[in-house]
């Protein structure tokens, strides 16, 4: 049987006692033959994370500070669990030489990510110990090249050798080597929360047949919670589904960490640790023959756009009109988000952090460039996507979006549907965002 790769979160590792469920759910399929520990999140709103402790760790250092007592926060948080599961996989030796070499590295004007690394690495030789399983460094299997990207060849092959037969073994999350990778400085991160990307990683090297990414909720929900009440569990959508959510900010899963497992084919579920007999979502490669089911898969919007809609007579017949206006964009150092456009108009929407500082300036640029019979600019919108595979196929899906918001009295400020045909983009003004989620989701899902 191909292996499943299983990933925990920081809250399903954050203790003994949650350290203790993991074991329980890796123990109830034997298939369940890698685990991917990330370093042990918050136990409250109020506690601390063990890697935003070591980022401090090493920043005291880089400045030559003393960081002692921040350290010892670390430790404590690492001999607590390793003590309230019966377990000592020669914590105090590790703990000394993290924090010597956290000193040296930094000291040496090194980077932060060997500090960063080592909640996964402390927490993975606990777990390892406690599952009695092998603990295999991640610097071992991933790999990154000069630049700092992954090593695919490399990192699939050493995988694959590694982990081949292997009855249990865990793999801590978020790093892997650089080429100098004999020393502790070698050490490379991907960005915040890249645990996941390393299960995904592992599971296309590994061939699994499934990736379980175990956090603290059942699943991905079809709207965000903070806004609509008991929104419902999305049972299963696809990779390309995922990532249209996942742009607008509606996931549980790095955006990375879906190109490793889509190129394999491999299923990913979203499991919840705490509720572990709930089948969260399945997230599936899609092949086009899905139903198409007459409702959708989910709403997810961001707010802080800020919309410049540039009307020019006879746009449509100027050769280069909009390698223009994106240049000026480009000149300024901004990206833009959508570009909905008609026969004489284009609309540019850009996420405020881009924009903040240089409206103005980006403004006058586009009329020296472009010489726009009208330009204007609307801050504070929202752009919310209603996403679902063949929705566009369907006759009336996209009256019912509309007519819910008609109903709702919200002001369609903007229309954006992509050419993948998996989502319809409203944009609407920012104090209407709440209710125009409620509407939508109401219409849809009732």
């Amino acid at each position: 049987m191909q292996p499943k790769v299983s990933k925990f979160g920081g809250t399903s590792v954050a203790d003994a006692d949650m350290i203790r469920k993991v074991k329980a759910i890796v123990d109830a399929d034997a298939d369940r033959r890698i685990v991917v520990p990330s370093a042990p999140g918050k136990r409250s709103k109020e506690d601390q994370k063990v890697t935003d402790l070591l980022y401090l760790c090493h920043e005291h250092a880089r400045q030559k500070l003393p960081f002692d007592e921040v350290f010892t926060l670390i430790a404590q948080r690492y001999k607590d669990i390793a003590a309230g599961l019966g377990v000592d996989p020669g914590l105090n030796r590790h703990l000394n030489t993290v924090q010597e070499s956290i000193a040296r590295i930094a000291s040496a004007g090194g980077g932060s990510d060997y500090a960063a690394s080592r909640g996964e690495f402390l927490n993975g030789l606990i777990i390892a110990e406690f599952l009695e399983a092998e603990f295999i460094d991640a610097a071992e299997l991933i790999f990154f090249d000069e630049r700092g990207r992954l090593d695919e060849d490399k990192t699939y092959r050493e995988i694959g050798e590694r982990l081949k037969g292997v009855k249990r073994a865990v793999v801590p999350g978020f790093y892997g080597s650089l080429p100098d990778g004999e020393t502790p400085g070698a050490i490379k991160t991907f960005s915040r929360g890249g645990s996941d990307i390393t299960g995904a990683v592992l599971a296309r090297g590994v061939g699994a047949s499934l990736y379980e990414n175990w956090t603290d909720v059942s699943g991905l929900l079809m709207a965000d919670p903070r806004v609509v009440d008991n929104p419902k569990t999305i049972a299963e959508l696809t990779y390309r589904e995922l990532r249209e959510l996942a742009y607008m900010g509606a996931t549980v899963l790095h955006d990375e960490a879906i190109f490793p497992v889509r190129h394999a084919g491999i299923p990913v579920n979203i499991r919840n640790t705490n509720r572990p007999e709930d089948a969260g979502t399945m997230i599936v490669p899609g092949n086009g023959s899905e139903k198409h089911t007459g409702t959708i898969t989910g709403i997810a919007g961001r707010k802080d756009f800020t919309v410049i809609a540039i009307e020019k007579a006879m746009m449509n017949a100027q050769i280069g009109f909009g390698r223009r206006v994106l240049s000026v964009l480009e000149d300024h150092g901004v990206s833009f988000e959508h570009l909905p456009s008609g026969i004489d108009t284009m609309s540019l929407v850009v996420a405020d952090g881009q924009i903040d500082g240089k409206l103005d300036e980006v403004l006058e640029g586009l009329r020296v460039e472009v010489h726009p019979d009208s330009l204007e600019a609307t801050p504070q919108m929202a752009l919310i996507a209603t996403v679902g595979r063949g929705m566009t196929h369907i006759p009336g899906m996209a009256a019912k979006l509309f007519g819910a918001l008609s109903q709702a009295d919200v002001n369609i400020r903007m229309i954006d549907q992509g050419s993948s045909e998996l989502n319809i983009i409203v944009g609407v003004h920012a104090e209407d965002f709440e209710t125009a989620m409620r509407a939508i989701y109401k219409v849809f899902v009732g």
